[in-house]
């Protein structure tokens, strides 16, 4: 690899001009020390940093490009709306193609709001929760991301839950006591809250599949109790899919683990690399949503015709079949051989998987499984995995707290690079 002297430069240029040289705070590559990478562009499995440097690419700009870099079928479709424009203000048809796309492919949703991120769907969600219910308080679970709401930005303590102790500045103490935090995986708490405060509670938003902590994964029985006790009381149940939808299946979580949740908050690659969002579940709840209801929601940009068409096209892309077994093919031979060099090697670490997610915790613990085991791993081993990975080429996820993703662009030949990679960097 060539030094990143450019990436150097461009970053210390970026941080007096952008707080903390990144517009996102992950990117500064504050969990694993050093400077971040600028890349210059990026091809299917591949990013190119301006230095020159080529890597193979587990981000995948978190998770939209499962496609790859400059697909063609996403770049021919985007490069027809440009020429008819950018943004109206008003509706167009390829809108409600969206949306009929959706609709098809998640039984779950019978209407949808397209919006311009997942933080604003989310908090779109909660607030369109409330006003059908006409309740205050929410439960979410420890170690889930929503984006960053307000009323999301709220982390759970040691105890059986946590109210109204915020994890940002700015967050006030009003809005965060509405907010209980639960640890994922937990239902006999999850149980005991509800019972509590079920008069109070609005809805529970959770990742089914979380991956804002690293990939985890929900124990036998805790989605299928967590609808249950919801739907009993009627509290109005929300996935959070922005990473999971159309990744993990085609139908997201709700997909593999056969759970219909109230309303699904999606993402990324509903928009093909571009910002993109969307909200939708139950008619019912939905027509609560102005103009025809009494909940406001709005966006200057929302339904972006640029965003639609990259989303379409990766979408439909996604709908051929053997896709999805694909990438699950390639993402598990993956997985086979780093298992087999983390045993060779002698290192105790663990790798969660489901599709073509997945997340390498260095720890002692046969299993993750929630919040408290993922900040147990040894973020400095970690740390040192990652930069050994990024001097041979491999750009994997700059946080043990995140997820890494495969595309249908990596070959056999990336994973056995990768492979390779892995063991010089865990035998040295």
């Amino acid at each position: 690899m060539k030094n990143r002297i450019k990436s150097k430069q461009y970053f210390s240029q970026a941080q007096k001009v952008i707080p903390g040289g990144v517009n996102s705070p992950v990117r500064a590559f504050g969990a694993v020390g050093g400077e971040p990478v600028f890349i210059a562009r990026g091809k299917g499995a591949y990013i190119y940093d301006v230095d020159g440097n080529k890597y193979i690419d587990y981000v995948l700009s978190w998770g939209p490009m499962i496609l790859g870099h400059v697909d063609s079928r996403v770049i021919k479709e985007v490069a027809k709306t440009l020429k008819n424009g950018t943004s109206f203000g008003a509706p167009t048809k390829k809108e409600i193609e969206l949306a009929e796309l959706i609709t098809e492919i998640y039984p779950s949703i019978e209407k949808v709001r397209l919006v311009s991120s997942g933080t604003e769907a989310a908090m779109s969600a909660i607030r369109l929760a409330r006003g059908f219910t006409g309740k205050d308080k929410i439960i979410k679970f420890e170690g889930c991301y929503h984006g960053h709401f307000d009323s999301l930005l709220v982390k759970a303590g040691s105890g059986l839950a946590t109210f109204g102790v915020p994890s940002s500045k700015g967050v006030t103490k009003g809005i965060a006591q509405d907010t209980i935090a639960l640890p994922f995986n937990d239902i006999a708490k999850v149980k005991e809250v509800i019972e509590k405060e079920k008069d109070n509670l609005a809805c529970v938003i959770v990742e089914p599949i979380p991956a804002n902590m690293g990939v985890i994964l929900p124990k036998g029985n805790f989605l299928t109790t967590l609808r249950e006790i919801t739907k009993k009381y009627n509290i109005v149940l929300i996935f959070d899919e922005v990473i999971s939808g159309f990744r993990v299946a085609l139908g997201g979580a709700q997909e593999i683990f056969g759970i219909k949740p109230d309303l699904t908050v999606l993402g990324k690659i509903i928009g093909g690399g571009f910002p993109i969002g969307a909200f939708g579940g139950r008619a019912d709840i939905m027509n609560y949503l102005s103009p025809e209801g009494p909940v406001y929601q709005a966006g200057t940009l929302s339904g972006n015709p640029v965003a639609v068409s990259a989303g379409l096209a990766t979408i439909k892309a996604l709908t051929k079949e053997g896709t999805h077994e694909k990438l699950d093919n390639i993402t598990q031979a993956l997985i086979g051989g780093l298992s087999k060099i983390i045993v060779k090697t002698n290192h105790k670490a663990v790798i969660n998987r489901i599709g073509s997610l997945f997340t390498i915790f260095f720890s002692d613990k046969n299993i993750i499984c929630d919040y408290n085991d993922a900040s147990s791993c040894d973020l400095k081993k970690f740390a040192k995995f990652f930069q050994g990975m990024l001097a041979q080429g491999i750009y994997l996820a700059p946080s043990q707290f995140e997820a890494n993703f495969i595309s249908v662009k990596h070959s056999l030949q990336d994973i056995v690079k990768t492979i390779r990679s892995a063991e010089r960097v865990l035998t040295k």
